[in-house]
């Protein structure tokens, strides 16, 4: 790779996600926003689970987790083999909360890629989901 493409990715990339992580959408914040995308998308888990798929540690996601179940958008499920343990599973009202974020979020980005045609769009789309997955 040259390295000024490497330069360029590694700016833009920084640039991305300054933009990206002050921006709140609706309600949700990013990191309540992809746990209930994930508890939403895969069903219910437990602590644990959620920490190795975003390779956190633990104790941030129980901070983050428990602030979702303040607001009532989660409720525990204790494990009937565990008592010390739970699963985490999504509310009516998380489902809503997430709903309205994934719109404005859509209409948001939508809104920056109007101009590009469906192929770039395509493009881009397989090119970051690919960038993501190299990191797991």
């Amino acid at each position: 790779m040259k390295e000024q493409d490497l330069d360029i990715i590694e700016v833009e990339l920084a640039i991305l996600y300054r933009r990206i992580s002050n921006r709140k959408h609706g309600n949700l914040d990013r990191s309540a926003y992809l746990l209930l995308h994930q508890i939403n998308a895969n069903g219910a888990a437990g602590v644990k689970a959620l920490a190795d798929e975003f390779h956190l540690d633990i104790s941030t996601i129980s901070r983050q987790t428990a602030a979702l179940e303040q607001k009532g958008y989660v409720f525990r499920t204790p494990d009937p083999n565990d008592r010390r343990a739970y699963s985490l599973e999504i509310t009516e009202l998380g489902k809503q909360e997430l709903s309205k974020s994934k719109q404005a979020r859509s209409e948001r980005i939508g809104q920056l890629i109007r101009d590009w045609t469906e192929e770039e769009q395509h493009l881009f789309a397989d090119l970051l989901t690919r960038l993501n997955r190299t990191f797991d």
